[in-house]
């Protein structure tokens, strides 16, 4: 009986433990001591706040305004599928922890949760595909329009999302109904996973783990993006590709395979300098 209460307590205490939060704050203090000015915001968004969740709510609200939907209504969304959705806080610190290690350009946690749009518009289609699978989908589609505009990024509320996505820059990001990214993908911008005419049904892409998707690539039709496979910055992906290879070109052929495992984590794009390939 005394184990159990131990081991009960060691729980409580490791269910307390939240780094990347910890981080954020801390780094919301330094921010406020290097420069007074930016005091009262930090104080506002995140030291003022008990949780990461609330602090989203808070923030994304804020952008999504409009005439039509009041910040309050927004927020009150976000709060309602933070503590219904189980998974979710684990999701948003994977996402956070995905772009504080795959963008030279990000130095603190802080970054993507108060300024990076991939990060953000990434968290709004969250909540969009949270309202869409619970019925709501108007108000889902109507999110998708803000984030369209606001973020220059276009997710269909329906789309499949793993966690650990990583969104660089994300302007010009178009991501169809059908299409399924699985864990730790990164994904450039200007990149498209459309379909391929007008036909209805399951038309879009399966991108699998690890998969690395360079600038203003398309990548058009129900196929398969192998796991840990890279594609090119420009080109165009109309058929399967294997696991672990490079595809490059108009349309896109493999060109090697990957020297590197999990290219998304890795972000090397430069392609293989014998550019052999592959049969």
């Amino acid at each position: 009986m005394a184990q159990n209460n131990i081991n009960k307590t060691s729980a409580s205490k490791l269910s307390g433990i939240d780094p990347i939060w910890d981080k954020i704050k801390e780094e919301a203090r330094d921010a406020s001591n290097i420069d007074p000015s930016i005091t009262r915001y930090m104080y506002l968004l995140i030291l003022g706040n008990k949780s990461l969740e609330k602090v989203l709510s808070l923030h994304l609200s804020k952008l999504l305004e409009t005439i039509h939907l009041e910040d309050r209504l927004i927020e009150e969304l976000f709060d309602d599928f933070y503590t219904s959705h189980i998974e979710i806080k684990q999701t948003i610190r994977s996402d956070i922890a995905a772009v504080f290690d795959r963008d030279p350009a990000c130095h603190r946690y802080i970054e993507p949760v108060l300024y990076f749009k991939g990060f953000q518009s990434l968290q709004v289609h969250r909540l969009a595909h949270w309202l869409w699978n619970d019925g709501r989908k108007d108000l889902a589609y109507y999110l998708q329009s803000l984030s369209s505009r606001i973020f220059s990024v276009d997710i269909h509320p329906a789309a499949k999302f793993g966690r650990g996505i990583f969104i660089d820059h994300a302007t010009g990001i178009v991501i169809g109904e059908t299409a399924e990214i699985d864990d730790n993908v990164s994904i450039l911008h200007n990149v498209t996973l459309g379909g391929t005419g007008k036909k209805c049904g399951d038309r879009h892409p399966k991108v699998k783990s690890g998969v690395l998707i360079g600038a203003g690539a398309k990548i058009l039709g129900n196929i398969n993006i192998g796991a840990s496979a890279r594609i090119a910055a420009g080109s165009v992906v109309l058929h399967d590709v294997p696991d672990g290879t490079t595809v490059a070109g108009v349309p896109a052929k493999v060109i090697a395979n990957n020297d590197k495992e999990y290219p998304a984590q890795n972000m090397d794009q430069l392609l293989p300098s014998h550019n052999k390939e592959i049969k």
